[in-house]
């Protein structure tokens, strides 16, 4: 009985013991799987976290490539007024504004300094316009400084495309059109007179003794004569009429709706303009004269291009032979 007794003490002291230990281990493991759960909601909670940040990021970025691809459109144009004008409308789809100048004479600006205004330069550092923008918010300025460098983009490309095409077009000694596209220009201007039934004259101008300034003085001077007598007569002539370099000291130009008489006087006035005045090349100060030779248009026969210079420059040829420094006509 005793052995029993102690047997089944012995049992139960087991017994007890396991439990404690079996109860231990499962708050162990109730309190690993408390932590575990704590960490899992704090994972979730950070995945949450990082999903709204993401979205925020997505959302950004896709508004930032937006603005960038904004080059795209402006890019769409190589003309300076175009490109702004495209500015302006993605700037107001992007920013509230009240209103955006493009500025081009500095002078203009005492009328916006209220305004936020910022430079247009070149790729060569130089001022070319001016942007000029009014109400825009504090969070909408980094948007703005963005918007802005996309323009900028698009501005010096249609400057350095204007450029280039200037370059193609002109001479680069007189700054006038070379003979080329002045020749273009001619045959349009001289089709155009003949479908709408519009007069036209050509002068054809030279400048006297003009290797005697350059045996006697040089080549530089010489240089120096063109571009002076080119800008006199490019600053009397209307937007309408055009002028070229035809070929060496002989300039040439095209006076659009311009009948004998008013030929004869714009000729005049340009020849006098240049005999009055006093070319300054470098330690010299010189006088100089023209002379000119005009052909018009309509005459008694259809008229060609080529009809037209070859009679304005016999009128040239008389007039250089005959004393220089006059206007002559070729004949009706």
């Amino acid at each position: 009985m005793f052995y029993i007794i102690s047997l089944l003490i012995l049992t139960i002291s087991w017994a007890v013991f396991l439990y404690d230990l079996l109860s231990r281990r499962l708050k162990h493991r109730y309190a690993e799987y408390d932590d575990l759960f704590k960490e899992f909601n704090k994972l979730k909670e950070d995945k949450r976290a990082l999903d709204s940040e993401n979205a925020g990021l997505d959302k950004v970025f896709t508004q930032t490539l937006a603005l960038y691809e904004l080059t795209m459109d402006i890019c769409k144009s190589l003309d300076e007024e175009k490109v702004f004008a495209i500015f302006c409308d993605n700037l107001k789809k992007h920013i509230s504004i009240r209103d955006c100048r493009y500025i081009k004479d500095g002078s203009e600006l005492i009328k916006y300094k209220d305004y936020m205004v910022l430079p247009l330069n070149t790729a060569e550092n130089q001022i070319a316009g001016y942007l000029a923008v009014d109400g825009i918010l504090d969070a909408d300025k980094e948007k703005f400084g963005i918007l802005s460098q996309q323009l900028l983009i698009g501005f010096r490309r249609a400057l350095f495309y204007q450029k280039v095409q200037d370059l193609a077009i002109t001479d680069s000694l007189t700054q006038v059109y070379c003979r080329r596209y002045f020749l273009e220009r001619f045959n349009e201007e001289l089709k155009r007179s003949r479908r709408n039934k519009l007069h036209l004259s050509f002068l054809m101008i030279d400048l006297d003794n003009f290797k005697h300034f350059n045996d006697h003085y040089g080549h530089l001077v010489g240089d120096a004569i063109l571009r002076q007598v080119s800008k006199t007569i490019s600053d009397m002539v209307r937007q309408i009429d055009f002028i070229g370099r035809y070929g060496g000291e002989e300039l040439a130009i095209v006076l659009a709706e311009t009948d004998k008489e008013q030929a004869s006087f714009a000729a005049e006035r340009i020849r006098q303009a240049i005999e009055a005045s006093v070319i300054k090349a470098y330690d010299e100060e010189l006088k100089v004269t023209v002379s000119i030779g005009v052909s018009t248009f309509p005459g008694n026969n259809e008229q060609r291009t080529q009809d037209l210079i070859e009679m304005a420059d016999k009128a040239l040829y008389l007039a250089k032979e005959t004393g220089k420094n006059k206007v002559c006509f070729s004949p009706a």
